[in-house]
Order: structure tokens, then C-alpha cells, then sequence
């Protein structure tokens, strides 16, 4: 069989689908992913075709747009560029690589080309959700603001929510392109794409387990949960030496990280080593991008580009980030307490459910400062009921081969043929 996958973001993105494509070629199918070529190592490395989808060029410029992490704006970048930008390059990409009957392809659930050129080329699409926040549903809610979405919401009124957002913001940013597109290809136009056409008719696969984000009675029918994939390239990788003797030196750090791909985090890592200071705690900042940490850091702080937090994060004490579902999952998996500063996207949400789970909490942006920081990680630190949320939370991720069970899904769609 014939595996097309294709991710569209950044490394939280990628990663998983690297992951599912290494499963299924041990299986012996054959694997393509089509990505940013920021991600070729990644897949060549795993003797995977790799087609490029976009320039590195672009995906610098998006990442380096501060928009990307605000609230406000941040949905009008991704639709212009993970959704209607890669829209027609992922249609014409798989009108060419696609084998009539021996052909199954895993796409994002924002990969729009994907969608439809299953609709018109007839093979079985398994739509890829990373997060549950993208399954809207008016009983359990996800946390978006400023939707109002808690427990005593009514449902006519999130209904009424969903409805208002989509005809003011989503159709305006998408509708006209995506019609547009399909009346070339002899397809019938559609409104409110987000309201249920974004979703395979085939299979909906959420890479999150069912106790993170149980199932709602709204949600597609045909929609299957496995649990987080917790890959990394360097997985197995062991420790870069210097890492190894910064923590045989002293007590287990606090890990920082505002997401492989933010270039805006200055006033993060200034909170960061304040609170580290203030607790008398050593730290560990990961980053890429240096110029947004300061020429000397503390003794008790130590940066490096990047470390794997499936094997950091067990050396850890706590973990404070973004709210990217891949990083979240790493620190529910090693049973470390976190405290999640959202900013946009899936985040607000994540950092919901992990409170929700007694494992974190969460400081907006604007409060993210050293002082509030480090009160609320000393709270964390020192709460036996946390400690033992987090090792709850932890065992139940332990027996969970998520990749597995995802191959599982995917293999069951072979010789499938789906229409509209």
C-alpha cells in the first residue's frame, strides 16, 4: 500500500506523522510525506519520499510574523497560509502521486487540497487531529476565547457562536478560494466549511486519548482515538554531554520552552530566569533562537538549541511552555507538573484540559511574569495532590502504544474507495 501523509505546521506538526509513517513502513507500505521542506532531513532521514510543500522562505516569514501568537490574528495567518495557500500545490501533488486503488493518504485536518482532491479522485482519506480542540461541539465544549464555552453556556447559544463565527470570519478568509478552486475541478460550491465538510467521510483519526478528550455525541461518527504519539527523531538519542553534566550538577530543573518555532519569547525567558531565582531553582531554556535570551545567563540556568523532553523531561522537575499539544503530552507522559502560558491556536484549550486534570495551570501572557510565575510553580512543586495527578496521568499514557493503534486505523482503510 501506497501512504501519503501530509503535514502542514511546524515540528508539533510534523513530528507525529514522521512517527505513523515509520510504523506503517515497518509494515512494509510505502511511505510519502509531503511537508515544508524546513522537515526534509526529517523525512529523508527515514528513507521516506519527500515532496515539498511551500519554501523554507515562507516558513520562516510566518514563523517570524509575531501575529502568528496572537490571539486575534492568528487565525487569519493560518488560513491564508496552511489552508488556502497549500490548498491547490496539495491538490496537484496528489493527483500525481496517487495510485488508483493502492492509495490511502493521512492529511491534516487544515490541508483543504486533501479533502478535495479525495472528493474528486475517489481515494480513502483519513483526516489527521492532532488536538481535540479542533472537533467543535456544543456538549463538551473546546475552550477558545473569546467563544464562551464553559459547562453553563446553553447550546443554542454555542451553536449560535459557531454560526456567527464562521459567516463573519472563517467564509470571508476561505469560501471564495476554496469555491472557486472546486468549480474548476466541476465541484458543487459549499458554505461553513469548519461546520462539518473539513472532516474525512472515511475516518477521523485524533492522536489524543479518550480520558484527555472523551468523545462527544457531535463529533463524526467515524472518528477513532489512540492516545499521543510521543515521537521525536532523538527519541533514543542519548544525552548531548553537555546537557548530561548540567543536570549531574545539582537538583532536577525546571525545562522552559515557548515552542520550537516562536521567535518572540524574550520577555518569556526574562520571567523565566527571574522565577528561577526567586524559587532558588535551577533551569533549562530551549530555544533555537538565541537573540531573544540575554548574553549571561545564571549559574543556575543553563541554554541549550534543543533537547529531546522525552528523555529531559523525567530529569525534570517541572516543565513550563507554550501549550503545544506535543509538548503537553511529553510532560503528562514523564508525570511532571506544568504551567502553560497560552497564546493562540489549540493552546487555551490544552492548558484547560490540563488543569482540568490537576496536572498544571495556566498564566496568560500579560500576567507572565517572573513574580506570578514562580508563585505559581511553587504552589505546583509543593502539592502532593498534583504530584499524585501527575503520576496518575502518567501510567495511563505508559501502556499506550498510540502510533501503533494509529497504523491499526489507517491499514483499515486499505482497498476503501470514498467518494464526496
Amino acid at each position: 500500500m501506497r501512504v501519503i501523509l501530509i503535514p502542514v505546521g511546524s515540528a508539533g506538526d510534523v513530528y507525529p506523522f514522521t512517527g505513523l509513517g515509520e510504523v506503517l513502513a515497518q509494515r512494509g507500505h510505502h511511505i510519502t510525506i509531503l511537508t515544508n521542506p524546513k522537515f526534509a532531513d526529517v523525512v529523508e532521514r527515514r528513507g521516506f519520499d519527500f515532496v515539498p510543500l511551500g519554501t523554507a522562505e515562507e516558513f520562516d516569514r510566518l514563523a517570524a510574523n509575531p501575529d502568528l501568537w496572537d490571539g486575534a490574528q492568528a487565525f487569519k495567518l493560518i488560513a491564508r497560509w496552511a489552508i488556502v495557500g497549500t490548498m491547490e500545490p496539495i491538490y496537484e501533488a496528489l493527483a500525481q502521486l496517487h495510485v488508483p486503488g493502492e492509495t490511502i493518504v493521512a492529511a491534516q485536518v487544515t490541508a483543504f487540497g486533501a479533502r478535495v482532491a479525495s472528493e474528486k479522485l475517489g481515494f480513502p482519506l483519513v483526516s489527521v487531529h492532532l488536538q481535540p480542540s479542533v472537533f467543535r461541539s456544543v456538549y463538551e465544549t473546546p475552550h477558545l476565547p473569546p467563544m464562551l464555552s464553559g459547562p453553563r453556556t446553553p447550546r443554542w447559544l454555542k451553536r449560535l457562536q459557531y454560526y456567527l463565527a464562521d459567516k463573519l470570519v472563517v467564509d470571508p478568509m476561505m469560501v471564495r478560494e476554496l469555491n472557486d478552486f472546486r468549480r474548476r475541478l466541476g465541484l458543487e460550491s459549499i458554505t461553513r466549511p469548519l461546520a462539518g465538510w473539513w472532516y474525512a467521510r472515511h475516518l477521523n483519526l485524533g492522536l489524543f486519548p479518550e480520558w484527555f478528550a472523551p468523545p462527544q455525541p457531535d463529533w463524526p461518527a467515524n472518528t477513532t482515538l489512540t492516545g499521543f504519539p510521543l515521537w521525536d527523531p532523538d527519541n533514543d538519542a542519548a544525552l548531548a554531554e553537555p546537557v548530561a553534566q548540567f543536570l549531574e550538577r545539582g537538583s532536577p530543573p525546571i525545562v522552559w520552552t515557548p515552542g520550537s518555532a516562536v521567535q518572540h519569547a524574550r520577555e518569556f525567558f526574562e520571567a523565566a530566569i527571574e522565577a528561577c531565582e526567586r524559587l532558588d531553582r535551577r533551569g533549562i531554556l530551549l530555544t533555537r533562537h538565541t537573540e531573544q535570551l540575554p548574553e549571561n545567563l545564571p549559574d543556575r540556568v543553563a541554554h541549550f538549541d534543543y533537547v529531546p523532553l522525552r528523555t529531559l523531561m523525567p530529569l525534570a522537575a517541572a516543565l513550563v511552555h507554550h501549550g503545544g499539544v506535543g509538548t503537553m503530552s511529553q510532560g503528562l507522559a514523564a508525570g511532571r507538573p506544568q504551567l502553560i502560558m497560552p497564546m493562540a491556536h489549540d493552546q487555551p484549550d490544552n492548558a484547560a484540559r490540563v488543569t482540568r486534570l490537576g496536572v498544571g495551570a495556566s498564566v496568560a501572557p500579560k500576567r507572565f511574569t517572573g513574580s506570578r510565575v514562580a508563585e505559581v510553580l511553587d504552589d505546583l512543586l509543593n502539592d502532593r495532590e498534583v504530584a499524585a495527578a501527575c503520576a496518575r496521568v502518567s501510567a495511563r499514557i505508559d501502556d499506550v502504544d498510540a502510533l501503533r493503534l494509529a497504523a491499526d486505523a489507517v491499514e483499515s482503510l486499505q482497498g476503501a474507495r470514498v467518494g464526496a
